[in-house]
């Protein structure tokens, strides 16, 4: 199952692609979309929508794992702004009918790190030790993204062990 992870943003749109298959998950690619912070808001979403049409067409995936919508009361401009990308991220996958999950940040940071406050470092450490690569992920938004498409892969085959339990397989 090919899984790909976003971390949505107005300036930096982290992905990751996994291929997630037991015993081991493999890392596929990973990285950022840029958006220029001086360009007015419809602009970077139109960029992002080209962007990301790009990363499913070349990558293909079958499922598409995204951060669910986090609001704090000190900050809601930023949930709404986030809101905007994410709508773009919803819409891709959803035009070419990719399955879609979508997971707290905190049962995220759960589910790869096994503390669910985990700050930006332990996330990128983490990623990096899952795979053995030479440094942390960075700039953080990859390592997040990643440990979206990680959280949804182990989800996901912790349902089908479920599932397959309850059908008597």
């Amino acid at each position: 199952m090919r899984i790909i992870g976003i971390d949505p943003g107005l300036q930096i749109t982290g992905y990751g692609v996994v291929d997630y298959k037991l015993p081991r998950p493999r890392l596929v690619d990973g990285g950022v979309i840029r958006l220029n912070p001086r360009q007015a808001i419809v602009q970077r979403l139109c960029e992002l929508e080209k962007e990301l049409d790009g990363l499913f067409e070349e990558y293909r995936p079958d499922v598409c794992a995204v951060e669910e919508l986090y609001a704090h009361y000190a900050h809601p401009r930023t949930a709404i702004l986030m809101g905007h990308a994410r709508g773009v991220i919803l819409l891709v996958a959803g035009r070419r009918d990719v399955r879609l999950e979508q997971f707290a940040a905190n049962r995220i940071k759960q589910a790869v790190t096994g503390h669910g406050h985990a700050s930006k470092q332990q996330m990128q450490r983490t990623i990096q030790g899952i795979w053995n690569l030479p440094e942390p992920p960075s700039p953080p938004d990859v390592a997040d993204a990643l440990a979206i498409a990680l959280c949804c892969g182990r989800l996901i085959s912790e349902r089908r062990s479920i599932n397959d339990a309850l059908a008597g397989r």
